[in-house]
């Protein structure tokens, strides 16, 4: 009998996370799942460390060739088996109800909705800056930004990261094929997810936390080079719909140029700025709203 739950985990060494990671799911109250970890071809050997795992809910698939988050994902979602679809990182944590509350609400919702999407705990790490730019703990997003219903959610994904996949749960049918993450996407993969998910389901988002979640040192999420080729992969994926957002464009265009210019592509980061001034002029006051936000 298949799991009502697949939960897909991606890893690339981290041997010394990967077990809490790994039982954080396995621990749910809501236990009828299973646990897909794809070993990313990682340099370390982790197959003891899932076998000290010790439950037969785990999958173990190892990867031959290194291909990063996205592929790891895609290899899960072909072996998944489960009518819901859940993510884990390899260095957070689920709190015990995450799951159990996710289903649940997702219950209480009509079809349409496809996704239900909760908050994560985010603690900087190092004395490094938070998502937020700030250090410490912050809870992202944060309660006054949750998505509202009569919201134009398909504008809100093209120009916000909205979803953190460990923090989601998806009916297993809310994309029209089980290929969701576009493998050349090595920063902003699950932006690019969602950019497109979102035209294809209703997304419910909630305030309640259920992840704990790290900035590592080595976190994706750090690299603006990669950020920006992330974000211009998404402007290519939903080229034609930028024609009925164009204010959108222009917005993504200008983060796009601040990126590339931040880590030293000034002539390259100034075309992008100035192309988004020249198709929104009025751009320039959502800049100055959000510099003096």
């Amino acid at each position: 009998m298949n799991p009502l739950v697949s939960v897909i985990l991606p890893v690339f060494n981290r041997r010394l996370t990967l077990q809490a990671a790994a039982r954080s799911v396995l621990d749910q109250s809501f236990r009828d799942l299973e646990l897909i970890i794809v070993d990313d071809a990682s340099t370390e050997d982790l197959r003891p460390v899932v076998e000290a795992l010790e439950d037969p809910r785990v999958v173990f698939i190892r990867l031959a060739v290194n291909g990063g988050a996205s592929v790891a994902r895609n290899a899960g979602l072909q072996a998944a088996r489960g009518a819901f679809i859940a993510f884990q990182d390899s260095d957070d944590y689920w709190l015990p109800w995450k799951l159990k509350l996710q289903m649940d609400l997702m219950e209480t919702l009509p079809s349409e909705f496809g996704v239900v999407v909760h908050s994560k705990i985010v603690y900087g790490t190092g004395g490094k800056k938070n998502l937020n730019g700030r250090g410490g703990v912050v809870l992202l997003p944060p309660p006054e930004r949750i998505l509202k219903q009569d919201e134009d959610q398909v504008r809100k994904f093209l120009v916000e990261n909205r979803i953190s996949l460990q923090n989601s749960l998806f009916r297993r049918e809310c994309y029209p094929n089980m290929t969701w993450f576009d493998a050349s996407t090595r920063a902003n993969a699950d932006w690019a997810f969602s950019s497109s998910l979102a035209q294809h389901t209703r997304i419910y988002e909630s305030p309640e936390p259920v992840v704990l979640a790290f900035m590592s040192d080595d976190s994706i999420s750090r690299n603006r080079k990669q950020k920006a080729i992330g974000l211009i992969r998404i402007m290519k994926r939903n080229r034609k719909l930028f024609d009925t957002y164009p204010a959108e464009y222009a917005w993504n265009l200008w983060r796009i140029g601040r990126m590339l210019m931040a880590v030293g592509h000034r002539r390259m980061g100034g075309r992008f700025c100035r192309g988004a001034l020249l198709r929104r002029p009025q751009i320039i006051k959502l800049i100055l709203k959000r510099i003096l936000a």
